[in-house]
């Protein structure tokens, strides 16, 4: 298995363990990952952290409004806070391809990733 398995396996685990979901979309929670690129490797960039308000902007700026064409809302913060509470305030786990996983599932952009 290669780093790039690894992680997904890792993340699937994650997913279906801790965070108790039980219908997640495989192919879609790969190409979420796979467009993350090398970043997955990187224990800093892998994870993001609810309690950086600059690391909330950037997920906002480069992610919600770039890559799925969103435009500036107060539903943007809320969805975030929101998949920040999934995750729970003590986890160190807020893996980054999960977390836009259920970004692009809550605003329903899956053809973003067609």
């Amino acid at each position: 298995m290669n780093k790039f398995e690894e992680a997904l396996e890792l993340y699937k685990k994650e997913m279906t363990d801790t965070l108790k979901m039980s219908d997640v979309d495989h192919d879609l929670l790969e190409k979420v990952t796979r467009g993350l690129g090398p970043s997955i490797y990187n224990v800093d960039s892998s994870k993001v952290s609810c309690s950086d308000k600059s690391e909330t902007n950037r997920v906002k700026e480069n992610f919600l409004m770039k890559k799925l064409g969103l435009a500036e809302s107060p539903e943007l913060d809320a969805a975030i806070k929101e998949v920040c509470d999934t995750f729970g305030s003590k986890s160190q786990k807020k893996y980054r391809a999960i977390f836009y996983y259920l970004l692009v599932k809550k605003f329903g952009k899956e053809s973003v990733y067609a």
